[in-house]
């Protein structure tokens, strides 16, 4: 079997690099990831989220130009780098979003987000500011989003280059973040399951669930792993995968597809490829959707509605990131490197809501 251009044979026997971590190192090396606030930046994000809420506009117009920061617009660049060139994911702690109305913190985010890249679409109704609470969404509907209910997610991508999050609210039991780098799952496949690894390369469809381009099949079909220009790119929600199997025109997965796509979760879930986080509120997460999967725990969540767990969400398009395959198309809309990825339906019209 082939992927487009190139053979199994021709890949790298191994990937190596910050971004093939072992999830156990990463969590005894929390310098690698995490990055604590100081009051010198929370003032410098304060003072930027005040002057752009004056001028009246909505939190979703915010630029980069018009969220002017000091000093810590320094670490952000460095925090770009380490999505495009590092370990593909950062934690920024200590936001006292205790203290902040919900603008203000949407204003600080969205701000942070603009220096980063640009804020994409997360539905078809084009919001660029992504709320991620349990709204009882029914978790076996399959036109349901996982995120919108309180089961585990399970490792997958998001359909953007960066998923940034900020937890304003923690649940009272459960959420907690993992994460998992695909290259080190590419590895130990490679090693000990190359004929499996091969299936990962096929085109496999995945569920749109309901939210469809004009013109476009109401799932996609792109391969879990994708080689292009020296760039392993993974994409990846197996709920997803196996609710496109409704679809009467859909890709059948065969045997080997499954015990392919078995493997990868099992991997996925090895407590020494992953490693795991609690998001406290004021924690900012930033991870490099293709490179990096990552995941939620089921929560319990409060009974008092103004305490149930909330995050905001941000999708956003790096400039300088790497090329995408052309089957990336089907769910990116365009692959222009810095304006690509979201929802996109002929209804989506961008804005920030803040409830």
């Amino acid at each position: 079997m082939t992927v487009p251009g190139i053979e199994l044979q021709e890949l790298p026997e191994e990937l190596t690099g910050p971004s093939a971590w072992i999830g156990n190192k990463m969590a005894q090396n929390p310098d690698k990831w995490l990055y604590q606030l100081s009051p010198e930046d929370i003032a410098d994000l304060e003072q930027a989220a005040r002057a752009f809420l004056a001028t009246g506009k909505d939190v979703g117009e915010i630029s980069k130009d018009a969220f002017p920061l000091g000093h810590f617009a320094e670490h952000l660049q460095e925090l770009r780098r380490t999505m495009l060139e590092g370990v593909g994911v950062e934690v920024l702690r200590g936001l006292p979003v205790e203290g902040y109305s919900q603008e203000f913190a949407a204003a600080v985010f969205c701000g942070i987000g603009a220096h980063i890249g640009s804020a994409r679409s997360q539905n078809a109704q084009g919001h660029i500011l992504g709320h991620v609470r349990d709204i009882g969404a029914d978790p076996n509907d399959p036109n349901s989003r996982i995120y919108q209910t309180s089961d585990r997610q399970t490792f997958h991508t998001d359909s953007a280059d960066v998923v940034g999050l900020l937890c304003l609210k923690k649940a009272k039991e459960g959420g907690r973040s993992l994460l998992v780098s695909a290259e080190s799952i590419y590895n130990r496949m490679r090693a000990e399951r190359p004929d499996l690894l091969e299936k990962l390369f096929d085109p496999i469809a995945t569920d749109r669930r309901g939210e469809v381009p004009e013109g476009e099949k109401p799932f996609m079909e792109i391969p879990v792993l994708n080689w292009k220009d020296g760039y392993l790119t993974v994409f990846y929600q197996r709920q997803y995968i196996d609710s496109a199997q409704r679809f009467d025109d859909a890709m059948r997965l065969t045997p080997e597809h499954i015990e392919a796509l078995d493997m990868f979760d099992k991997l996925a879930d090895d407590p020494e490829l992953n490693f795991s986080m609690d998001l406290e509120p004021g924690d900012m997460q930033f991870v490099y959707n293709h490179s990096q999967l990552h995941d939620r725990t089921g929560f319990l969540d409060w009974p008092e509605k103004s305490e149930r767990r909330h995050l905001l969400r941000l999708w956003l398009s790096l400039e300088g990131d790497r090329p995408l395959p052309e089957c990336f198309k089907q769910r990116y809309g365009s692959i222009e490197i810095g304006n690509r990825g979201g929802i996109i339906t002929k209804e989506t019209k961008l804005h920030a809501p803040l409830d």
